[in-house]
């Protein structure tokens, strides 16, 4: 790295608002200090964009900023500065301890946390720039824990097997008992709205108190040995989109919500609001029938947005 962005700064004393703002918009840059007064950066667009913001919020307030370009021949003199390895223990060693504290019981005050944690990961990995294993190895407990929390929502989790999708007809699958099991989390939810909306208009949602309690003329669905489940990566969601060939834009943008509340992954940018809806029936309506109806009407809803 041979090219860099510097920001020379000096801010008025009388303002302390304006102060702080100028520096939590440096720390949140991710701007090494190379001196007082002086803030380092790679030399990118997105540098360069957050530096001259900075640069002109400054000058707006009568101080003074000067945003010049530093070469380092060398290359990798300044990289040292921009050290995350600190800043990762610190997010491991708090995933670690939502992990060890997570129970069934205080599965849904956890999702809050996850959040969280995953909204801290995503600021530190946007201001990574010299990233190595350590970003991944974070990551990748950052996605089980959500995993996990997901499974603690929903006992008996089905488990995912590589088998190939025979695609079915709608005709075929009329005024039929649908079963999965009782206190629907986000799976479960979409999957009975979408057999619903798009599958069985008069479908019948059977819930049980164990999949083993499934009648045999039902159609099981989001347990192991339904007839539609979780699917190499696919969530039960996906799984049923694609047996129904239920390619619609908008109930892909659905799909990668459900996913991603379901076992994790990329977060979509509505997730953390919808889950903290969703939850909120959840905890509030104890009569599943009810939970579903209230569920239906946030993901008409999302699928009135998306469209």
């Amino acid at each position: 790295m041979k090219n860099w962005l510097s920001l020379v700064l000096a801010l008025p004393t009388a303002n302390a608002t304006a102060r702080m703002r100028a520096w939590r918009a440096l720390k949140a840059s991710g701007a090494a200090v190379l001196r007082d007064g002086v803030y380092l950066l790679p030399d990118s667009d997105m540098c360069r964009a957050a530096l001259a913001d900075i640069e002109r919020d400054i000058l707006s307030i009568n101080g003074t900023a000067y945003l010049l370009p530093i070469q380092d021949p060398q290359g990798e003199r300044f990289i040292p500065l921009f050290e995350r390895s600190e800043d990762y223990a610190n997010l491991r060693t708090e995933i670690d301890a939502c992990r060890t504290q997570l129970r069934a019981e205080n599965a849904l005050a956890s999702t809050r946390q996850v959040r969280k944690l995953r909204k801290a990961f995503a600021q530190l990995a946007n201001i990574d720039f010299f990233a190595d294993q350590t970003r991944q190895q974070v990551d990748a407990a950052l996605q089980e824990l959500e995993t996990a929390v997901s499974r603690a929502l929903s006992a008996d989790e089905p488990s995912s097997h590589d088998q190939p999708i025979a695609l079915q007809r709608q005709q075929d699958y009329q005024g039929r008992t649908w079963a999965t099991r009782k206190r629907p989390w986000v799976d479960r939810l979409a999957s009975a709205w979408l057999i619903r909306r798009f599958i069985d208009h008069d479908a019948r949602i059977l819930w049980l108190d164990s999949p083993h309690d499934c009648p045999p003329d039902a159609l099981g669905f989001d347990f192991d040995g339904a007839t539609f489940s979780h699917v190499g990566n696919r969530v039960t969601f996906e799984t049923l989109q694609a047996s129904f060939e239920l390619n619609a834009p908008a109930l892909g943008k659905i799909a990668a919500l459900v996913h991603y509340l379901d076992v994790g992954g990329v977060q979509p940018a509505e997730a953390a609001g919808i889950e903290r809806l969703l939850a909120g029936l959840r905890e509030s309506i104890t009569d599943d029938d009810q939970l579903l109806s209230a569920a239906n009407a946030v993901f008409d809803g999302l699928l009135s947005a998306f469209a």
